[in-house]
């Protein structure tokens, strides 16, 4: 007889797809950025590096994501919120922070590509705070730790 496993809670699956809405706003800044170096004349071997050390980042995390937090394995949990939450949510609020201390918000040019890059930011940090609100609900920690 097949033993039936019960099934993710919303706010687990909630959570998984914030965890990726977060991946992909990452990916999409960098490449906006990739290009935007690219444009300014960086030398595109200098950028090599950057782009393999992300891709296996983001790789990484993806796998995480999909193969252990999707089906409730509890490390992944702290993995997400430790690298995400803690290290991904301080490099993307470190360099606002930082222009703000040297400018005014007069300073700021609503450029069509400085919309582009904002919106991307806000969305990255809204869907991880999102996952991270979601991953410790009292509903997703019961499943993660009935999964264990």
């Amino acid at each position: 007889m097949e033993t039936r496993v019960a099934p993710s809670p919303l706010t687990a699956r909630a959570a998984t797809g914030a965890w990726f809405l977060a991946v992909g706003a990452g990916v999409a800044e960098s490449v906006l950025g990739l290009s935007l170096a690219i444009h300014d004349g960086t030398p595109v071997l200098g950028l090599v590096a950057q782009v393999a050390l992300r891709t296996i980042l983001y790789g990484g995390l993806f796998v995480v994501i999909d193969r252990y937090f999707r089906h409730g394995v509890n490390w992944s949990r702290w993995v997400l919120t430790a690298l995400l939450g803690t290290l991904g949510m301080a490099s993307l609020v470190i360099g606002p922070i930082s222009w703000l201390t040297d400018h005014s918000f007069s300073a700021l040019s609503p450029t069509p590509l400085f919309l582009l890059e904002a919106g991307l930011r806000t969305a990255h940090i809204v869907a991880l705070v999102t996952a991270l609100a979601l991953t410790w609900h009292p509903e997703t920690t019961r499943w993660f730790r009935h999964r264990s």
